[in-house]
């Protein structure tokens, strides 16, 4: 069996790939985002996400222990590695900024793209949310194959 070698791209330029702008743009990648909890520890969620130029944006609310984890301590890395291939990931090391979304913009663009819905309609319980932020992350260093 033939092995296909991978080479892994580190650079702290920031700057996402050409054929990781374009996975993100055109698929409906899931992403797992790590913050720093209270006591040091990882916490991890898998999320839904859109890019804006080099910077990742997703949603949570400022309830949730991903949004307390970021209020109080902006380091994240989003660890973007689609399931069809599984040796082919993007680690983005970044800073995150909280920004309000009170009309919930973001939630539904994404939840449009990832299940063809409005987020309220395929997750009705969402009606229960605190309020939602939306989270920018500026990459600060990208590693990975893609």
């Amino acid at each position: 069996m033939a092995h296909r070698a991978f080479q892994l791209c580190v650079t702290d330029t920031a700057e996402l790939s050409e054929d990781l702008k374009k996975h993100l743009d055109e698929s409906k990648v899931f992403a797992t985002v790590a913050t720093v909890g209270p006591n040091g520890q990882p916490h991890l969620t898998v999320i839904w996400l859109k890019r804006d130029g080099d910077d990742l944006l997703f949603s949570t609310t400022t309830d949730r222990q991903q949004g307390k984890n970021l209020a109080r301590d902006p380091r994240v890395t989003v660890m973007i590695n689609p399931p069809e291939n599984p040796y082919t990931y993007a680690e983005v090391r970044g800073t995150a900024r909280l920004t309000p979304d009170p009309d919930k913009t973001l939630p539904d663009e994404l939840s449009l793209k990832y299940t063809g819905q409005k987020y309220l309609d395929f997750n009705p319980a969402s009606v229960n949310d605190g309020p939602r932020v939306i989270v920018r992350v500026t990459p600060r260093k990208v590693a990975g194959r893609l």
